[in-house]
């Protein structure tokens, strides 16, 4: 788990809301306040989508795409005022963590893996991303974890989206 200030906000926030770079990412939860405290919870309810939709679902995919929720949250940000603060919460769908743990993780199998998850945080002046890996089962193996942590960077850096690492 590693804490990076986003040294560039603006920036930053046109990557979560106006930008797909997320976008891939199943939104857990989140946490928006302006004029009032709206929270939203990630998690799909499957029976809501029949027929040819539920297909649409993917049987391991448990929250929303936050490309379905990125235009609600926007609408709830976007205006004059920037927000009191907000809290994002994405985690790296099970299709994408199979792909990660292939690359570069090859001894974990995604079974194992509960999430690897992003924390957006802004408190009304400084915005940071905390990351996050979980497993099923308690391991002393840091190793994914820091390989997470690694992928993140890479992430921030590959968008040009200056963050730095809080000690």
């Amino acid at each position: 788990m590693i804490a990076l200030e986003i040294a560039d906000i603006k920036e930053c926030m046109e990557h979560l809301l106006l930008r797909e770079t997320f976008d891939h990412f199943e939104f857990v939860s989140g946490s928006i306040t302006t004029f009032s405290t709206f929270q939203i919870d990630g998690y799909l309810h499957k029976d809501f989508f029949g027929g040819k939709d539920n297909a649409i679902i993917k049987e391991r995919q448990n929250y929303a795409l936050w490309k379905d929720i990125r235009g609600y949250c926007f609408s709830l940000i976007k205006g004059k005022r920037a927000p009191l603060s907000f809290k994002i919460i994405f985690c790296l769908s099970y299709a994408d963590t199979e792909t990660f743990l292939l690359k570069e993780a090859p001894s974990f199998k995604a079974e194992q893996v509960q999430g690897l998850y992003l924390n957006f945080r802004y408190d009304g002046a400084a915005l940071q991303c905390v990351t996050g890996s979980s497993l099923h089962t308690f391991s002393l193996n840091k190793t994914l974890e820091h390989l997470w942590d690694e992928a993140a960077v890479k992430l921030f850096r590959q968008y040009s989206i200056p963050a730095l690492a809080i000690q």
